[in-house]
């Protein structure tokens, strides 16, 4: 089977804009940003979606939330907020099939979000 186009940005066959990397999740900014600061963080574990994670993939899920919120407070979001977006499936918004995060602030964001 092939790789995603984020298994290969975090094993850095792709080139990215890295703001965060450990042993299990990979942060880089998003190449078509929807606010002034958008970041992607992404399980190195190629996982289609949340809607396909496993009870196996519960610690992997928690590190993935808890590095979000970390990734949030180095791009200097903590103090005015931010959000953090997770899509599933096409109706979702999902346009890459690996499970990620988007974590969008730098400006006031509404809601619904569209």
């Amino acid at each position: 089977m092939s790789q995603t186009l984020f298994e290969r940005i975090a094993s850095k066959e792709i080139p990215a804009s890295i703001v965060y990397e450990d042993e299990r999740v990979v942060a880089f900014r998003d190449i078509g940003p929807q606010a002034p600061v958008h970041v992607l963080i992404v399980p190195r574990k190629p996982i289609p979606r949340i809607g396909l994670a496993g009870e196996e993939d519960r610690d992997l899920l928690g590190h993935l939330l808890l590095k979000a919120a970390e990734v949030a407070r180095l791009c200097g979001l903590e103090e005015n907020g931010y959000r953090v977006v997770i899509n599933n499936g096409r109706d979702g918004g999902e346009s890459v099939p690996h499970l990620h995060c988007h974590i969008l602030g730098g400006r006031p964001l509404v809601w619904p979000p569209g």
